[in-house]
């Protein structure tokens, strides 16, 4: 069974401010091979150490025997292959299966990404977000459509993200934020 991590789940509880933590999602059966383990936490530290890794980006991360796949949506073509480039020199890395999918240019979908990261980040309740190394609530847009992905608190602060989102133009806003309670529960479940 692969071992599977979302990189942009953060864990607010259980670590520090900006940094990320290992949260396998593993069936209870399943005892993860150490050796995968430590390549999943490579590759998270490498992900979210990527100077153009940024919240208008999401990413997610599975390991099964050495190889790592990483899905997910990139604003920019030069940042996929950075991050195969990065992933692919980590010790114990056999192969990287790619599927990060390049977002097309639009001026439409930028200033709304803009528009959102500001009314999101700018709010009161999400200062101490903003303040983190990478903050964890990710703004994905494409065709006007808007995906909110990564890890809140609380519900109230899921709910809140999501009526900011809304108050622009964007033909759609789908809610993908995780509370850290539901995050423990994941990891609770899976030990």
């Amino acid at each position: 069974m692969p071992l599977r991590m979302f990189v942009v789940l953060l864990s607010l509880m259980a670590v520090s401010p900006g940094t990320a933590s290992a949260a396998p999602a593993l069936a209870p059966h399943a005892a993860p091979d150490s050796k995968d383990v430590r390549i999943l936490d490579d590759v998270t530290s490498t992900v979210n150490g990527c100077p153009h890794f940024t919240i208008f980006d999401d990413v997610s991360v599975g390991v099964e025997n050495g190889v790592v796949t990483l899905v997910g949506k990139m604003t920019m073509g030069y940042k996929r292959d950075e991050l195969q480039k990065r992933v692919t020199a980590i010790a114990g890395v056999k192969q990287v299966v790619n599927q990060l999918e390049v977002l097309p240019a639009s001026s439409f979908d930028d200033t709304l990404r803009q528009q959102i990261a500001r009314a999101i980040y700018g709010n009161a309740n999400f200062w101490t977000y903003a303040a983190m190394r990478n903050p964890p609530i990710h703004i994905i847009v494409a065709g006007s459509r808007v995906i909110l992905t990564g890890l809140v608190r609380t519900e109230t602060d899921r709910r809140l993200a999501q009526a900011l989102a809304t108050q622009f133009n964007a033909l759609s806003v789908s809610n993908e934020l995780k509370t850290d309670a539901e995050m423990r529960g994941r990891r609770d479940s899976s030990q």
